[in-house]
Order: C-alpha cells, then sequence, then structure tokens
C-alpha cells in the first residue's frame, strides 16, 4: 500500500478528484517543485489514483515515490499516442528521477543531399532546414561511411562548395580541379556534365539511401542492355562493373527473407537495475541498422513497460515509420499505422533471435568494459548477487566446494576447491585420501573430508568459508551437515549442495530445491566451482590409480616387495624404464638376488 506524505494527502486526494476519464500525460512534483515522474494513461482519473488507492499492491520503489510527490499536474490530449509521444517528449525534456533513463546521448551521423545545383551528398550530425534531405540516422559512422563510399565508387559526385549556378557556368568562372583530372568529378562547373545528367545519379543515390538496392540494380541492368544493344560496349562494360559492386556491397548484408520488405524488431531483456533493448532495421529483406540500447531503471519497470517506452523513443530517434513491428510479446501500446507482429517460426522468428543476440553481445561488452575501469566492481556485484540468491546474511567472499571421486570402492579420493571473491583461488586447493571408509560410500567419505577439513582449521586457527557447496543431492548434503554439527558449525556456514541433472540447489532440512536462473551469475559460480572440484578430484583419482596399476605390476614379482618396488619407481620413474635399464642398473639398486628376479620376470613376459 502506497500512502502519501500527509502534509500534502488533502492537496492530492482534491486534486485526483477533479481528474478527467481522458487521455494524457501527469506530473509528480516534489516538495521543491521539480518534476520526479512523468506517465502516462488512457483515463488520468483511473491511473492516478491507482497510485494512491489502499487495496492496489505496490513495490517499496512505488511507495517511496508516491512519498515525495507534493504536487500533481496533467495535460489532457486527444488520443493515447498522443500521451505517449507526450510523455516521451517530457521525460526527455526533464529526465525525471523516477523515469527509466535511456542511456545514450549520441548525436547520430546523418547523409545529406544538400539542396543546391548540382547537389553534393555528404555527412553531417547537424541537421539545418534549408530544403536538404537527410537520410539516417546511422546508429554508427562505420556504417554511414561504407554507404558513403559506395555511393561514391558508383558515382562522380562533386565535392567542392561552389556556387554552380547556370549563369555562373556560362560566364566561365571556373576551372577544373584535380577532382575532374583523377576522375572522381565530371567538371559539371566548367559544362562537361548536364543538370539533367546529374540529377539522375543524384536520384539512383536517393534509391540506395532508402535501402532499394534491387530498384538501382534493374536500373542499371536496362541501361547496360541499351548500351550493348548499340555496340557501346565500353560503357556497358563501366555499367556492369558497377553492378557487380552492389552485388558484393549487398552480399555483406544480413539477408533475411525477401518476404519482409520494411519492418522494425525489438527485443529485450530486462534485469534488476537495467534493461537492454535492440533495434534492427529491415529494408527488402536485409538488415540495414542495428542499435542497442541501456535503460536504468528506476521503479521496478516490467518488459512490457521498459520495451514499449524502447519502441517509442527509438523511432521517433529513427524517423521510422514501418508499418510492422517485429517483437518477442506485446507491448501493450498502439502505434498510428503501425502494427506489432510476435512470431512463433520462420524469418520473423529468425529476426528476433538475431536482434538478441545482438543485445546479448552488446550487454556483455559494457560488463566487460565496466569490469576492465573497475575489476573490484565485478567481484562485488557478482558476491552481493549470490548473497542475494541464495539467502546468506554475508557475502559468500570465502567459498569452498567438495567432491569424491572412486572406482568400485577402490582409490577413493575427494577434492576441495577454494573460491576467493568469486575465483579460483589455487593454491588453496586440497586433495584427500579417504581414510576412514571401506568400499564405495560416497555420504560417508563425505562425512570423513568434511570433519577432516575444518576440524583442521579450527585447530589451525585459520579462517572458515562462508559457503560450502557439495556436489551432490539431499544425501551427500545431510552427510555433509552431520560433520557441520560436531564441529558446532551449524548455522554459522551455509551450506548447500547442488545436483547434477537439473541443476537444483538443496538447503539441509528442506526438501524443495532452489532453483536459480540459468543464465544467473550466481549459478555460474557454483557451476564453475563444482565442475573444478570434479576435475581436480578426478586428476588426482587418475594420479593415485596409475600408480597403483604400476605398483601391483612390479609387486607381482615373487619375492619383490614394495619398498624395493618404491626404490625402483623412484629411480626409474615408470615401469618401462625399469626394464630398460638393465641387469647393471638394477644391481646398483636392489642388489643382484633381486635383479636376477627381476631379470626371470621380464624374460618370461617377452617369452609369452
Amino acid at each position: 500500500m502506497a500512502v502519501a506524505n500527509p502534509k500534502y494527502a488533502l492537496k492530492l486526494a482534491n486534486i485526483i478528484k477533479l481528474l478527467p476519464h481522458k487521455p494524457g500525460v501527469y506530473q509528480y512534483f516534489n516538495e521543491a517543485g521539480k518534476i520526479i515522474y512523468v506517465g502516462k494513461a488512457k483515463s488520468l482519473k483511473s491511473r492516478v489514483s491507482s497510485y494512491f488507492n489502499n487495496d492496489t499492491q505496490h513495490g517499496a520503489k512505488i511507495s517511496y515515490l508516491v512519498r515525495q510527490i507534493a504536487n500533481i499536474e496533467v495535460i489532457v490530449v486527444d488520443t493515447e499516442i498522443d500521451a505517449l509521444l507526450l510523455e516521451n517528449n517530457l521525460i526527455k525534456k526533464h529526465q525525471p528521477k523516477y523515469n527509466v533513463l535511456m542511456k545514450d546521448d549520441k548525436t547520430y551521423p546523418w547523409i545529406c543531399i544538400k539542396n543546391e545545383a548540382f547537389p553534393r551528398i555528404f555527412s553531417t550530425r547537424h541537421i539545418i532546414k534549408d530544403g536538404s534531405q537527410y537520410f539516417g540516422p546511422y546508429a554508427s559512422g562505420k556504417m554511414m561511411h561504407t554507404m558513403l563510399d559506395l555511393i561514391r565508387q558508383l558515382y562522380t559526385f562533386r565535392t567542392c562548395k561552389l556556387n554552380l549556378s547556370q549563369a555562373n557556368i556560362k560566364a566561365n568562372k571556373f576551372k577544373v580541379c584535380l577532382e575532374y583530372h583523377i576522375g572522381n568529378c565530371n567538371a559539371p562547373c566548367v559544362g562537361k556534365e548536364t543538370e539533367e545528367e546529374y540529377q539522375q545519379f543524384v536520384d539512383e543515390a536517393k534509391e540506395l539511401l532508402k535501402g532499394n538496392i534491387n530498384t538501382v540494380k534493374n536500373s542499371l541492368k536496362t541501361k547496360m542492355m541499351d548500351f550493348a544493344s548499340n555496340m557501346e560496349f565500353e560503357k556497358a562494360q563501366i555499367i556492369k562493373e558497377k553492378i557487380e559492386l552492389l552485388e558484393r556491397y549487398q552480399s555483406k548484408s544480413i539477408v533475411v527473407g525477401t518476404t519482409i520488405s520494411d519492418a522494425d524488431v525489438f527485443s529485450i531483456i530486462n534485469e534488476e537495475e537495467n534493461g537492454f533493448v535492440n533495434y534492427l532495421k529491415v529494408i527488402n529483406g536485409a538488415v540495414v541498422q542495428a542499435h542497442s540500447v541501456q535503460i536504468k531503471k528506476k521503479l521496478d519497470e516490467t518488459d512490457v513497460e521498459i520495451l514499449g517506452h524502447a519502441i517509442v523513443d527509438i523511432r521517433q530517434r529513427f524517423f521510422s515509420h514501418s508499418k510492422e513491428i517485429i517483437v518477442p510479446f506485446s507491448p501493450e501500446i498502439e502505434l498510428p499505422d503501425a502494427s506489432f507482429t510476435i512470431p512463433q517460426r520462420g524469418d520473423k522468428k529468425q529476426l528476433i533471435e538475431l536482434s538478441l543476440r545482438n543485445l546479448k553481445f552488446f550487454r556483455l561488452n559494457l560488463k566487460k568494459k565496466a569490469d576492465m575501469v573497475d575489476p573490484e566492481r565485478h567481484s562485488k556485484r557478482i558476491l552481493e548477487r549470490m548473497q542475494k540468491d541464495l539467502r546468506m546474511s554475508v557475502q559468500p567472499v570465502h567459498l569452498e566446494c567438495f567432491d569424491n571421486s572412486n572406482f568400485q570402492g577402490d582409490y577413493a579420493v575427494a577434492s576441495c576447491v577454494v573460491f576467493k571473491n568469486a575465483k579460483p583461488s589455487k593454491k588453496d586447493y586440497r586433495h584427500f585420501n579417504i581414510k576412514t571408509v571401506e568400499g564405495a560410500n560416497d555420504f560417508a567419505s563425505m562425512e570423513e573430508i568434511i570433519y577432516r577439513r575444518y576440524s583442521r582449521l579450527i585447530k589451525e586457527g585459520k579462517s572458515l568459508p562462508q559457503l560450502i557447496v557439495i556436489d551432490g543431492g539431499k544425501g551427500q548434503l545431510s552427510s555433509a551437515m552431520n560433520s557441520i554439527k560436531k564441529l558446532g558449525l551449524k548455522g554459522k556456514i551455509t551450506v548447500i549442495g547442488i545436483a547434477k541433472k537439473l541443476e537444483e540447489i538443496y538447503y539441509p532440512g528442506d526438501s524443495i530445491p532452489l532453483y536459480l536462473d540459468k543464465t544467473s551469475e550466481t549459478l555460474k559460480v557454483i557451476q564453475h566451482a563444482r565442475d573444478e572440484a570434479h576435475r581436480f578430484g578426478i586428476t588426482h583419482y587418475r594420479k593415485k590409480h596409475q600408480k597403483s596399476l604400476v605398483k601391483s605390476q612390479l609387486t607381482d614379482i615373487k619375492g619383490v616387495g614394495p619398498a624395493t618396488v618404491d626404490l625402483l619407481l623412484k629411480k626409474f620413474r615408470s615401469v618401462k624404464r625399469v626394464k630398460e635399464a638393465g641387469f647393471d642398473a638394477w644391481v646398483a639398486e636392489i642388489g643382484i638376488s633381486k635383479a636376477n628376479l627381476l631379470k626371470d620376470y621380464f624374460q618370461s613376459n617377452e617369452d609369452k
């Protein structure tokens, strides 16, 4: 329940009583008269009053916002879309404290076709309302320069700022420059190219800038055939090279299907503090624009709220008028002359997946950049997340994970890996040989190693972990807790088990497991620790098993005991090297009588 500040409760109640049941935008002000929140509504009265209703469930952040409200102002509009657009503009203007913030204040580049005789085509970040045409904006300078380079390779547009009026050209005011001599310009300044010829190239460039590559290709193919039919093969070859250039450019674009002519595609990732949205622009079945934004959350905004806000803002920013908007779910907004598609399969579904892949890459890069600037921040963020996910009273700065390994009850070993600040601390890893358990008994083995590990740490006065992870389900966890109780550590250390099949997290005495999100950093750290414990344990087990196999081969020799075998392996390292060393070397190490036993053994094996 959200409760207003008693100082302003009566004033706010009177304002709400007078609100109309019409669409509009509401603005909340604090005591200092500053706008702290802007929202839109189909019905201003219903929406605003919902913040103060006793029977409405609100989160802590909404409740805190309500207590800051000292005044309310509204703007009534004709339609819901008007409210949507007005809300977006007011948020940009005032940047209220509790509204989501699009972390993207770039000035994007445009390609300008200048309103002048023999128009220049160039890039700019400033729009001047002088009748010139602007195409874009482009989400990256690289994308924009790629398009400009393509146009300059196809057409010879002037780059000078001369006033090429017909009067000036006829008066011979200009001379050709270096650009003409190197073939980058046809010198319209001295009448070597007419305005009609030049404008034809400008029109084709406009089609390219609109994304209509096939239109330009078809036009060029017609010209090529005309030149060829008139025996003008050199001109036809020039046109052919331009067509090939366009096809190479087109092959580099991400083609998703010719059935999608013009569409906007959006995907979203919503996290605790931030939302991330990706935008793809599709024209004639090819992705021609891509842009991702990070959105700073303020009031635990839902996926629907973040996506709706981003769609309006990004379409305004990139001047998009696509009639189809492809989304993963309905953003619950209505836009004029546009409809939402939520695909289940096919090309449009693949577009959503492509957008999401781009978004995950964008989010990962942001985190990597932040971690490079402040490495400790990365660990701190993960530890805070783990503390919250695992319901711990402290952060798991020191984590230890245990695993058992054996083969049909033989060569039983265990491993303990240590993580500090969510990263492996390999110098602290430990191996254990199981001493008190016979046969394959993982539960008893786990109880033994937990007791041995922490009784020793307590005896030596060393620090204990905040979190212990047991590789196994309820059985292994219960066995570990037997030792924890004996040592008087119950309630002082969080102990959990992780079951392999479904990656379930178990707590002692709780039969219902905890399921963490498969992408969560908490689960990734636990999985990493579990995998390290398994790897480290298996390595130790294999070494012990191999050593045992080697020993058993030599101890099969009658009259050669374990002490003699240890002496030989210490000197020669392996059975193969013992054999290769020869009789004299054996005599030097173990004496002539035992050397004769080795000689007889190896000779009898060779005869077999």
